[in-house]
């Protein structure tokens, strides 16, 4: 036994006065060449460092695109605000209104456990002009208002609900 610790307090020691290998890259005179074409991004302007790319990346907001955010967020907050349902069926009918992230989030919800029972009022939105990807909206319910985040990857594409975040109490 006290010959391998023998043995490995000698190598450590050994490691531990050994000289430090340099790691300083060697100076190049060449310059460095592409392997490939540079690609480009939105509005066909170089991906690099420091390049403005606007944020919406093409999607503006119209009034379609807030009618859908807010029948969306609506439409979702009916079906999840229904805390007498079987779990199985709440669960699979919220899930067609939400993103995949917030559809495994939410299958372990009990509705039992869910204050609301139904929707008092239409949803407002909050619009951030800069970003058409997501949106925040509050729709009223007899529990308060539930904040209702919305969330798409494209113009076309339809709002997902991301999160129901209950009334601060």
């Amino acid at each position: 036994m006290k010959k391998p610790l023998t043995l490995l307090a000698v190598a450590l020691l050994c490691v531990s006065c050994a000289p430090a290998a340099n790691t300083t890259p060697a100076a190049s005179t060449s310059q460095p060449t592409a392997s490939a074409p540079v690609s480009l991004s939105a509005n066909s302007g170089p991906q690099a460092p420091g390049g403005t790319i606007p944020a919406t990346i093409g999607i503006s907001w119209d009034q379609a695109s807030k009618d859908q955010a807010m029948d969306v967020a609506e439409n979702a907050m009916t079906e999840f605000a229904r805390p007498t349902l079987e779990e199985k069926q709440w669960a699979n009918d919220l899930a067609r209104w939400l993103t995949p992230q917030a559809t495994a989030d939410y299958s372990a919800v009990d509705p039992a456990n869910i204050p609301a029972s139904r929707v008092t009022g239409p949803a407002t939105l909050s619009v951030d002009e800069a970003n058409g990807f997501g949106v925040m909206a509050a729709v009223p319910t007899n529990a308060g208002t539930y904040t209702v985040q919305l969330l798409r990857t494209g113009k076309d594409a339809p709002w997902k609900v991301n999160r129901l975040t209950p009334p601060s109490s």
